[in-house]
């Protein structure tokens, strides 16, 4: 998934808990929220695909694990109790889920590490960006790739319609 799918969708999860459980709803920021839908991936990225780009080529690595979650979640927990603030258990539950939109439970080493080992799967580098592109551009032309659009497209959709509900309230 992009920038749309995960934010959209993961906001589309937080607003739905919040209208379900009212109690949690004045805690839901929905800045930290994106940011949190976005983490594993601005943590790993860069890290594997160009820090590590020789011995890991894999854009999903400590950020993209059960573990960094939890981790997480035990330090929001620790600021929620001491000081109230909810912000880090938001980021917390939005990077699980970006865990579950990308389906991690089928990369089991990499999603329950370190239980299989200490490293991480080694994939295969694009060189540069713009083979990165240009694969791509190829693999979006084929069936397989249909539903990573369409998540894209109702992440962009759910955006739209907190924006409109937002503005709508006011």
């Amino acid at each position: 998934m992009l920038i749309f799918g995960h934010i959209g969708i993961t906001l589309g999860i937080f607003f739905m808990l919040g209208s379900l459980f009212p109690g949690i709803k004045p805690h839901i920021d929905y800045r930290y929220v994106a940011f949190g839908s976005l983490l594993p991936d601005l943590i790993d990225k860069p890290i594997g695909r160009v820090i590590l780009a020789e011995s890991v080529a894999n854009g999903r690595i400590i950020a993209h694990t059960l573990v960094f979650c939890i981790l997480l979640f035990l330090l929001g927990y620790y600021f929620y109790q001491s000081r109230g603030d909810a912000r880090v258990i938001i980021i917390a539950g939005a990077s699980f889920c970006h865990l579950l939109e990308d389906q991690m439970w089928t990369e089991p080493t990499t999603f329950f590490w370190p239980m299989f080992g200490w490293s991480f799967p080694y994939k295969a580098s694009y060189g540069s960006s713009i083979d990165y592109s240009l694969e791509m551009l190829s693999r979006s032309l084929s069936a397989d790739f249909f539903q990573f659009f369409s998540l894209e497209l109702i992440g962009f959709i759910v955006i739209l319609l907190i924006i409109v509900i937002s503005l709508w309230k006011k």
